[in-house]
């Protein structure tokens, strides 16, 4: 039996917390229905005392439901705050112990701040992604991902991404087949990327000369165009461009193109009756086909389902 401390801070989503228990919970009720243990037992950990060093002798992980905060300033303040840098402790003292570790959308600054992201892979939700990259530099961010499952650390994106990680972790602790009941019984769609949540508009925003591209893209988005004549029109080498665009939208210019291109060719396809050629055309592309397969690969559905 695997042995879970949630550690729930206050000001945490209730949902986050909540979607927990309850994957949890499926988890060991499907396997006793089928016959089987309960997979896992389960405590929840308040704010942790200044003298805490551990969740509990021999928790084998912990797991930290979202932060409910929406703004960079808050964040900042949230995790500055005594109860999460007491939280911080905690989870790099529990992982010392040898638990793993998992959390999503916000509470994924304190396992950065915990130093248990260091020369590892992780997620966050998408729009704090700018300030996880500029204050974990060592991180390695896959802003696209709902999920980054590199145990013994775990890390999920958005508010609702915690359904995902939880669904990673019955996976992890109990077996792929579980998981997979807990999906089904819970009615859950396999959704692998962030990507089409997230707001290139919100994002390009926090630079300036980015913002400006983001523009001339649209303007420009139904021709042909090389990524050098867009860092030209913006005064910049294509070598600085690709840095800042990264920085700021954790994209390669490509992506970034590409992006504006299928997040228009949605708004086309949602509110016009424009045929799947047109809008392809009107997005930059020489027929429906590339649309339709570059629309799958960024994590989009097929163009039709667009369609109302």
């Amino acid at each position: 039996m695997t042995r879970i401390a949630v550690l729930e801070l206050p000001g945490r989503m209730a949902s986050s917390a909540a979607i927990t228990h309850d994957v949890l919970a499926t988890a060991n009720r499907v396997s006793l229905a089928a016959g089987r243990p309960a997979p896992f037992e389960v405590r929840t950990l308040a704010c942790p005392g200044s003298r805490t060093r551990a969740p509990a002798s021999g928790t084998d992980l912990v797991i930290v439901p979202g932060l409910g905060v929406d703004t960079e300033e808050a964040l900042l303040a949230r995790i500055a705050a005594p109860d999460c840098r007491r939280a911080t402790h905690l989870l790099a003292n529990a992982a010392r112990a040898g638990a793993s570790i998992a959390a999503s959308c916000a509470s994924t600054f304190l396992l950065a701040e915990a130093g248990l992201l260091d020369g590892r892979r992780a997620t966050t939700t998408w729009w704090f992604a700018p300030l996880f990259r500029r204050r974990y530099p060592e991180v390695a961010l896959l802003t696209d991902q709902i999920v980054v499952a590199d145990w013994p650390v775990a890390t999920g994106g958005a508010a609702m991404a915690q359904m995902d990680l939880m669904l990673a972790v019955v996976a992890r602790f109990a077996g792929a087949g579980l998981a997979k009941a807990c999906a089904g019984y819970l009615l859950l769609d396999d959704r692998r990327s962030q990507a089409p949540y997230m707001a290139i508009t919100y994002l390009a925003g926090q630079d300036a000369k980015i913002a400006k591209a983001e523009s001339w893209v649209r303007r420009n988005v139904a021709r042909d165009f090389t990524v050098e004549e867009l860092a030209d029109a913006m005064a910049l080498s294509p070598r600085t461009f690709a840095r800042r665009v990264a920085a700021t939208c954790g994209l390669s210019p490509i992506r970034f193109v590409r992006r504006i291109r299928i997040e228009t060719a949605r708004f086309l396809l949602e509110t016009t009756k424009l045929p799947v050629e047109e809008v392809a055309r009107r997005v930059g592309y020489a027929d429906g086909s590339t649309l339709r397969r570059l629309m799958r690969s960024d994590g989009q559905r097929s163009p039709a389902a667009f369609r109302r």
